[in-house]
C-alpha cells in the first residue's frame, strides 16, 4: 500500500530556474513536495533515507539562492543528494535510484551538470569546492562554490586541512555545516536566528571591516583587544570561534527547515564582499516522515518500506551477516583475553564492532570518520602489548594506507585488520566496493592476508588473527550475509600460510580459490567433472604468504591451473604467477590461468550480476578451462556452460 502523491508545486520544477520565481510560501510547498517524492522513491527503491529528509529545505534554499549550475554546489559524502536529484532535472529517473542502469546513490560528474564533483566518502567537499573557487578566481570567471559538509564529515582531518588552507579563495568560497547528530550548537531560536541574520548582512559585514581599518591605529595592546572583541563576542554566543581562527566568517547556528532563516541568510553570504564564509546550519535527520523521526538510526539506509507504516521489507536471512559473524566471534574471544580492543571509524554497526561493544564497551572504540588515526592508534595499542582489531571496510582502508605501511608495516606491529565489504556490494557501486585490497595489503612486507570463503572460515580467521602476534594480519569478508554453513562450535587457529583442497586433489584441472568465490569454483569443478575433466578444488586462504608447498604440488600434477578471487589485477593471480615464474613451473607446458575483477569501476548492480559482468561465476571458470585445453567449441558450449551450472 502507498499513500496518494500530490505534488502540485514540485510538478512545474523541471530544473533550479524553474523555482526562482516562486513566493515563500510557494517555496514551502516545495519543500513539502519534494519530501514526499523521496520517500516515496526510496520506498520503492532502498537506499539512504534520513540524510536526504534532513535537507530538503537547505536543498531548495541553496538552488533558489545560488545560479546553480554555474555556482557549484558539492554535497560531501553525497548520500544525502537525493532532493537535489529531484529538483535538478532527473525527478523523471528518480525511481531508478540505485537500480541497475539507473542513478546512482551519491553525486556523479557524468550524471548531471548539476552534480560538479562526485562524492561517496566524506570529508572531501571543502577541498574540491577550493579548487572549484580557485580556478575561477584564477580565470577571473563568475561563480561561487559550496561545500555542504556533515558534522560527521567534520570529524576526519582532511576537512581541517582544507579549511586551514581556504582563506585565498575569498568570497567565492561557502560551507554549509550541516549540524544534524552531534549537537556541537545550541538550540536554535529566535535570537541566534536573528543574530545570524544580522551579522552576515551586508551593513554589519562593512562596519566590521571599518572598526578593523580603525582598530589598527590604535595602540598595540588596544588594538588586539579591539581584534578580538568581534570574534568572541560572536563566539561566545554561537560557537565560531574556531572557525574564524581557521580564516572563515562564522555564520550561526541557523534553523535549516525554516526558510524565512535560510534564504536571507544565504542572500547575504552570497552577495559578501568578504570570505571565505561558514553557515553552521541545525538540521534533524529524518525530518517529516515520523517512522524516520522515531528510530534510533533516522532511517539512515534501508531496504525498501511501506511508505505509509514505515514497515522495511526484508527476507528473511538464510545465513548470518558476515560482519555480525566477526564482532560476536571477537566478542567471545575478548571473554577471556583482555588484551583484545576494537576500533572502528564510524561504522560500528557495518563492521560488527557495535556487537562487541555490547560486550566490552570499556574496549571498544568509535573514533569517527578518521581512518588514518584509527590504523595509528592501533599500531600505539599494539606497541604497548594489547591486541588490536581494526574493524574498516576495504574501500575506507584505503584513506589510510600511508599510516598501514609506515606505522604498522615497517614497524611489523600486530594489529589486526578485519576488512569488511571486500569485494562488489551491490547497489553502493564502485565507491564503496572492495576491490584492491588484496593488493595493497599482499605487496607489503611483514603482512599476513587471509579470506574468508564463508562463514565458518570467518570464525577461524578472527580467531587466528587474535593469536598472531609475530606482525600485522589481515582478513577479509564480502557484504552481506553468509552462506549458510553450519558454524563452528570452538574456533580453529588456522596455520598461517597453508591451505585446503575442499574436493578432488588429482587429475587435469586445479582451481585455486581465495575468498567467496569458492562456492563458485565447486560448481565449475562439477561441470567439469561431467565432460570428463577430473577437477581438484582448492581453497588457498591466504594470499601471502602463499602455501607454496600446496601450489607448487598441484602445478606439478595438473594440466591447467585456475586461479579466482575478489580482487584486482596484483592480487592473488600476480603472486601465484610470480612463483610459477620464479621457480620454473610453467616450463614444463603448465597453463595458468588468473581470475580477477576487470581493470574498470563497475557500477552499480545486484551483486551476483556484477560478477556476472566480471566474468567470475562458474561458466566463466568452466569457459576458461576449456579455452586454457583449447577445446574447438569452447566458445560453442560456453552458452550451454550457463545452463548446465544454474540447472
Amino acid at each position: 500500500m502507498e499513500a496518494e502523491l500530490k505534488t502540485p508545486i514540485l510538478d512545474r520544477v523541471k530544473v533550479p530556474a524553474d523555482m526562482r520565481g516562486l513566493s515563500m510560501g510557494e517555496l514551502r510547498q516545495l519543500a513539502d513536495d519534494v519530501r514526499q517524492e523521496m520517500i516515496h522513491t526510496v520506498g520503492q527503491t532502498g537506499g539512504h533515507l534520513g540524510s536526504g529528509l534532513g535537507v530538503v529545505e537547505l536543498t531548495v534554499a541553496l538552488h533558489y539562492v545560488f545560479d546553480t549550475p554555474r555556482d557549484k554546489v558539492i554535497w560531501d559524502v553525497g548520500h544525502q543528494a537525493y532532493p537535489h536529484k529531484i529538483v535538478t532535472g532527473r525527478r523523471d529517473r528518480i525511481r531508478t535510484l540505485r537500480q541497475p542502469g539507473g542513478l546512482s546513490g551519491f553525486t556523479k560528474r557524468s550524471e548531471s551538470e548539476y552534480d560538479p564533483f562526485g562524492a561517496a566518502h566524506s570529508s572531501t567537499s571543502i577541498s574540491a569546492a577550493i579548487g572549484f573557487a580557485m580556478a575561477n578566481k584564477m580565470s577571473d570567471q563568475p561563480g561561487k562554490a559550496i561545500a555542504v559538509i556533515g558534522d560527521g564529515s567534520m570529524s576526519a582531518g582532511m576537512a581541517y586541512e582544507a579549511m586551514n588552507n581556504a582563506q585565498a579563495a575569498g568570497n567565492r568560497l561557502v560551507v554549509i555545516l550541516n549540524d544534524n547528530d552531534m549537537s556541537i550548537a545550541p538550540p536554535v531560536g529566535g535570537l541566534s536566528a536573528y543574530l545570524a541574520r544580522l551579522v552576515s548582512s551586508r551593513p554589519f559585514l562593512e562596519l566590521r571591516e571599518m572598526a578593523k581599518k580603525l582598530s589598527r591605529h590604535l595602540p598595540a595592546p588596544l588594538h588586539r583587544a579591539a581584534s578580538k572583541t568581534d570574534e568572541f563576542a560572536r563566539g561566545m554566543v554561537m560557537g565560531g570561534t574556531l572557525f574564524e581562527e581557521l580564516g572563515f566568517y562564522y555564520v550561526g547556528p541557523i534553523d535549516g527547515h525554516n526558510l524565512e532563516q535560510l534564504i536571507p541568510v544565504l542572500e547575504n553570504v552570497r552577495d559578501a564582499a568578504a570570505g571565505p564564509c561558514l553557515i553552521h546550519v541545525v538540521t534533524q535527520k529524518g525530518k517529516g516522515y515520523a517512522p524516520a523521526e522515531a528510530a534510533a538510526d533516522k532511517y539512515h539506509g534501508v531496504q525498501k518500506f511501506n511508505v505509509i507504516t514505515g514497515e522495511q521489507v526484508k527476507a528473511p536471512a538464510k545465513a548470518p551477516a558476515y560482519q555480525n559473524v566477526f564482532g560476536e566471534t571477537l566478542a567471545k574471544i575478548a571473554d577471556t583475553d583482555p588484551r583484545i580492543v576494537a576500533i572502528t571509524a564510524a561504522m560500528p554497526s557495518g563492521t560488527g564492532v557495535d556487537k562487541f561493544a555490547k560486550a566490552h564497551p570499556d574496549r571498544s572504540f568509535d573514533v569517527g570518520i578518521a581512518e588514518q588515526h584509527a590504523v595509528t592508534f592501533a599500531a600505539g595499542l599494539a606497541a604497548q602489548g594489547m591486541r588490536p582489531f581494526c574493524a574498516i571496510y576495504s574501500t575506507f582502508l584505503q584513506r589510510a594506507y600511508d599510516q598501514v605501511v609506515h606505522d604498522v608495516a615497517i614497524q611489523n606491529l600486530p594489529v589486526r585488520f578485519a576488512i569488511d565489504r571486500a569485494g562488489l556490494v551491490g547497489a553502493d557501486g564502485a565507491t564503496h566496493a572492495g576491490t584492491f585490497d588484496i593488493t595493497y595489503l599482499a605487496s607489503l612486507p611483514n603482512f599476513v592476508v587471509m579470506a574468508a570463503a564463508d562463514e565458518a572460515e570467518l570464525v577461524h580467521m578472527t580467531y587466528t588473527a587474535a593469536c598472531h602476534d609475530s606482525g600485522p594480519i589481515a582478513f577479509r569478508y564480502p557484504r552481506g550475509n553468509g552462506t549458510g554453513v553450519e558454524m563452528p562450535a570452538v574456533p580453529q587457529k588456522l596455520e598461517i600460510g597453508k591451505g585446503r583442497i575442499v574436493r578432488g586433489g588429482a587429475g587435469k584441472i586445479a582451481i585455486l580459490s581465495l575468498g567467496t568465490r569458492l562456492a563458485e569454483a565447486v560448481k565449475a569443478a562439477e561441470v567439469l567433472e561431467a565432460k570428463g575433466l577430473p577437477t581438484t578444488v582448492a581453497d588457498l586462504r591466504f594470499a601471502k604468504p602463499l602455501d607454496e608447498e600446496l601450489i607448487r604440488r598441484l602445478a606439478t600434477t595438473h594440466e591447467v591451473v585456475v586461479t579466482i578471487e575478489e580482487g584486482a589485477i596484483g592480487g592473488l593471480g600476480s603472486h601465484v604467477l610470480t612463483l610459477a615464474s620464479d621457480e620454473g613451473l610453467t616450463d614444463g607446458g603448465l597453463k595458468i590461468r588468473t581470475m580477477r575483477l576487470p581493470d574498470v569501476f563497475q557500477d552499480h548492480d545486484a551483486p551476483d550480476k556484477q560478477y556476472d559482468t566480471a566474468g567470475l561465476n562458474a561458466p566463466h571458470i568452466v569457459e576458461t578451462v576449456l579455452k586454457a585445453l583449447r577445446w574447438n567449441d569452447a566458445e560453442i558450449v560456453s552458452a550451454d556452460i550457463v545452463g548446465e551450472v544454474r540447472a
